[in-house]
């Protein structure tokens, strides 16, 4: 038995309360090498009474590459528990593994209260709830300025006609919210009941990512009660509202930096951000978005996104002030928080209290790319988007750069670094506003684009859709990704549309089973391409069967057909052709 590789951590994803009865516990084995897990457990108090009583086996769940995981959902009347495991190798080893490490699996050992891990108590306060609602959502992002002009009368100074170039990075189009509101029976017709805006804030660019001021909404987008009417209209039909919020950094338009501009040091906010030199100064660089030499700290290398202090304590109660505001003068729904990795964590800790106490079951996403548990510990953010777990997808799907076992590899051990309530939170994008469209990534192949949706909308977790995917827009990387949303019918693909429809009202219509079911891999083949999906609740069980191969595969399966793509049926065999899927229900 490989003893160095079994590894359990108290209060953490290896041990936390799913609901506040119920204590998930989780322990990592060497791959393949262990055969058994038990555990031992009980009341803290009472150790002799119950230590050499019969073991509860855990279920091997999910293997990477290097581990396999256990688990085991467990309840105490008295609200607290001690625990063991016992293990068995498939060498005959026996061991038990606590919070002293690995003894021998004899009597003596059972018997010491201070082997085992503990829960103290089932403390409600501090278990990571989670909104109930984000779970049955479907998302869709909008970059206002590109989405549709409703009002030409606020375009502003050069905007070019609608669609009528590739953008470039300082272009504009005139969109804004009137053209989001005049449209939201298009958006109900698609199916979506959550809307994700890029930023929305007073700010000089096309993005709005460089703030000059967080309380009012941009000119060229409308105003307050424009915002307000929209909001308003979407609660109406069922769909939630998220802002993305930039607290990292502030335009360098903004009355704040202008300040320190003229002022240096003796600006009442020259410790609004970080300084290292004054005057503060940079040499230009390639372009616009890039300096060298700079005496203050940016978002990368943006001359013109000075970084905020957060640990400043009037940044911060500038920055709660906003946070409360669109909460409570706006009643949004969500907050996206942008570049949210580089923002201290105490700071984060207090937004959480002030988005708590502002609106009950509010959601909280950070835009983080790698992995996240620091911020995901239930008192920080509920989910964070979750380009890690997208990324192995598109490594194997699309890219190319991943094998099949690697992808389920990399799949599994994201899964396993979260608790299970916050997996059903995570924000599943496979492209936005930062990176090149889904369909451009696929070499236009429409039929893996379809594939890749499909596989990705019956994870764990919410999907968003970018808009324009759904009737088969292109773009490379910012700004291409960005173009104008195409209204043109005839220059839209329709039958993309329909299955993009299907797909959402599928992902609506099973979203208990899709966002809490347990995962599952029925069939993992690398031979032929074959991947065997499925998701457990209960007694449901919804099962994605996958052809990533070369040639058409055969498979047998019962229950409900859901939804298929380059499939045929005879009886109970589907064929299934390249880039092609089937998606069952069936009951266990």
């Amino acid at each position: 038995m490989n003893t160095a590789a079994i590894y359990h951590r108290p209060e953490s994803e290896f041990a936390y309360l799913y609901d506040s009865e119920t204590l998930h516990l989780r322990i990592r084995t060497a791959k393949g090498d262990v055969a058994r897990v038990h555990l031992v457990s009980g009341d803290p108090y009472l150790v002799d009474q119950w230590c050499h009583e019969t073991p509860q086996p855990l279920e091997k769940i999910l293997s990477t590459d290097l581990f396999d995981y256990w688990v085991i959902a467990v309840t105490a009347e008295s609200k607290r528990l001690a625990y063991g495991f016992t293990l068995e190798g498939e060498d005959g080893l026996m061991a038990f593994y606590g919070d002293h490490g690995i003894y021998p699996l004899n009597e003596k050992t059972l018997a010491m209260p201070n082997n085992y891990f503990r829960m103290p108590y089932f403390q409600e306060a501090d278990r990571f709830k989670v909104p109930a609602w984000v779970k049955e959502t479907v998302w869709y992002q909008i970059f206002p300025e590109r989405f549709a002009n409703g009002d030409p009368s606020n375009d502003p100074e050069g905007t070019l006609p609608w669609g009528s170039q590739d953008p470039d990075r300082q272009d504009f189009f005139g969109g804004d919210l009137k053209g989001v509101l005049d449209n939201l029976d298009y958006l109900e017709d698609l199916g979506i009941n959550g809307l994700y805006f890029c930023p929305i804030f007073e700010a000089g660019s096309n993005h709005k990512y460089d703030t000059i001021d967080y309380l009012k909404v941009d000119p060229a987008f409308g105003d307050g009660a424009l915002f307000k009417e929209l909001v308003e209209a979407c609660h109406a039909r069922g769909i939630k509202v998220m802002l993305d919020a930039v607290f990292n950094h502030i335009g360098d338009t903004s009355p704040q930096w202008q300040d320190v501009i003229e002022n240096g040091a003796d600006s009442p906010y020259a410790d609004w951000f970080y300084v290292r030199e004054f005057p503060v100064t940079y040499t230009e660089g390639k372009d616009f978005e890039n300096a060298e030499d700079l005496t203050y700290d940016v978002f990368a290398f943006t001359p013109h996104m000075p970084k905020l202090n957060t640990a400043n304590p009037e940044v911060q109660a500038h920055l709660l002030e906003i946070a409360k505001f669109w909460i409570g003068e706006y009643d949004i729904d969500a907050w996206r928080l942008d570049v949210a990795n580089e923002v201290d964590h105490a700071f984060w800790k207090k937004f959480r209290q002030v988005c708590d106490e502002t609106k009950e079951d509010f959601y909280i996403l950070g835009e983080i790319w790698h992995s996240s548990q620091n911020w995901l510990q239930g008192d920080e953010f509920h989910a964070v988007m979750n380009y890690a777990y997208t990324d192995a997808i598109l490594g194997y799907f699309v890219k190319e750069n991943l094998s099949l076992p690697k992808m389920v590899s990399e799949i599994n051990q994201q899964l396993m670094l979260y608790r299970d309530q916050t997996n059903q939170m995570q924000f599943n994008v496979l492209d936005s506003h930062d990176t090149a469209r889904l369909l451009t990534e696929t070499n236009e192949d429409k039929d893996l684009m379809k594939q890749v949706m499909a596989f990705t909308y019956i994870q764990p977790g919410v999907p968003c859709l970018y808009y324009g995917d759904e009737i088969g827009m292109t773009g490379a990387n910012d700004p291409d990704c960005r173009k104008c949303m195409v209204w043109e019918e005839e220059n839209q693909d329709l039958e993309l549309l329909a299955f993009t429809k299907s797909l959402i009202a599928l992902r609506r219509k099973e979203a208990a089973c899709l966002s809490e079911g347990r995962v599952y891999w029925h069939a993992v083949d690398q031979t032929n391409g074959l991947i065997w999906f499925e998701r457990h609740l209960d007694e449901q069980v919804i099962q994605g069967i996958f052809n990533t191969g070369a040639e058409t595969i055969t498979v047998e399966a019962a229950g409900e057909e859901c939804f298929n793509h380059l499939v045929t049926k005879e009886d109970q065999a589907y064929h299934i052709e390249p880039k092609g899927f089937v998606i069952i229900n069936n009951k266990l």
